[in-house]
């Protein structure tokens, strides 16, 4: 009898399966927040992905990593010009939406902001599909 495992597996091969798998995600009725019951997968569960991204301010919450969230409401209420408005949640967008392996990029961004409220649409490009986002809208959070 050996004290050394008889099998190895391949790290190789273990990426590869962990890669492929389908995402899945609890449904949300993006109306109320609240969770359906439902678990969706593939395009649906990534559209959940990021509409819980976009509603997630970044270093709050310890449960989740530092790659997690946005950081739009550092340009909220600021007096910003609007050009720099744009640029800057473009960015943040996309740089909330890379540490997804999913997700291959965005398109079609517009942004605007009133009253503190910054609405934002684009279409993000996934390897399942393209999934438009129309007038998402982020309020500076008040203090609790």
């Amino acid at each position: 009898m050996s004290l050394l495992p008889t099998y190895i597996e391949d790290d190789e091969e273990l990426e590869q399966q962990e890669e492929s798998q389908t995402p899945k995600e609890y449904e949300i009725d993006f109306k109320t927040g609240q969770l359906t019951g439902n678990i969706v997968e593939g395009l649906e569960a990534i559209k959940i992905w990021i509409w819980l991204v976009l509603q997630t301010p970044r270093y709050r919450y310890y449960v989740y990593t530092w790659d997690y969230g946005n950081e739009f409401e550092d340009l909220i209420g600021q007096g910003y010009t609007e050009e720099y408005i744009e640029a800057e949640t473009q960015r943040m967008t996309e740089d909330c939406l890379s540490v997804n392996e999913n997700i291959q990029g965005i398109s079609d961004f517009s942004v605007s902001m009133e009253n503190d409220v910054l609405t934002v649409s684009f279409v993000v490009n996934t390897i399942y599909g393209d999934i438009e986002f129309k007038d998402q809208q982020i309020a500076k959070p008040t203090a609790a």
